[in-house]
């Protein structure tokens, strides 16, 4: 059985756009997938977080404590997943990598939320999969896969159907600017994947088909990082 771990950023998750839908449909493909493969996801705290951040921000808390305020958000947006999947998820969002991979023992799926201050989902979820032997990395975001820049600014950005870890990497380090890649995923994130030579597939998380097809290994829109 061949072990997956899926991204899923918490705008993608809890955009507060029909989220009862999209995690219904979401949690639904899961379990139908979990009787093939064995899964973990690790969410983000997305907009809820980056509120709280700014909020707790003016307030006069440190970056440490806002740290674990957005770790403490991802895991409140794990628990609304798990309750989608009910007993085929382990119960509690897993706050370590151990207990990730204890609870996987007895449960289908495990879901995960941060779990230490600077570390991003991205890093989350390419540490989890170099600890549970992953075969594939899935990056559920909000664009259908990495681009030569930021499509949403740039209308003639190409989208890359394959890199090499090295050629991410790159993309990653780039310094932000207008004509900056979109990047979609982060350079700590990159280099685990890297190292522990992790398939990572990127692709848009609101489209569940090509998401499906992502995860089952299968040709799908988006795009491939391997060697």
């Amino acid at each position: 059985m061949q072990t997956v771990v899926i991204s899923i950023g918490g705008s993608i998750l809890v955009p507060d756009d029909d989220d009862k839908s999209y995690i219904t449909e979401l949690a639904s493909m899961l379990n139908e997938l979990a009787d093939k493969y064995r899964l973990f996801v690790v969410v983000g705290g997305g907009k809820i977080a980056r509120y709280y951040i700014k909020l707790g921000r003016s307030l006069g808390a440190d970056e440490s404590y806002l740290d674990d305020v957005g770790i403490e958000v991802t895991r409140l947006n794990a628990r609304m997943l798990i309750v989608a999947l009910g007993e085929h998820a382990y119960h509690l969002p897993a706050k370590t990598f151990d207990e990730a991979l204890s609870a996987s023992k007895g449960h289908k799926i495990v879901i995960m939320g941060g779990t230490h201050p600077g570390h991003t989902t991205d890093a989350v979820s390419a540490m989890l999969g170099e600890r549970v032997g992953a075969d594939r990395l899935i990056n559920a975001t909000s664009v259908d896969g990495v681009y030569t820049a930021d499509p949403n600014k740039f209308p003639d950005a190409e989208r890359l159907p394959r890199l090499k870890y090295d050629e991410l990497l790159k993309i990653c380090l780039k310094v932000e600017g207008g004509a900056g890649p979109n990047v979609v995923f982060d350079p700590l994130g990159a280099k685990i994947v890297a190292r522990s030579n992790i398939e990572t597939r990127v692709v848009h998380g609101r489209n569940l088909a090509e998401l499906k097809k992502a995860i089952e290994g299968q040709d799908f829109h988006g795009t491939i990082i391997s060697e």
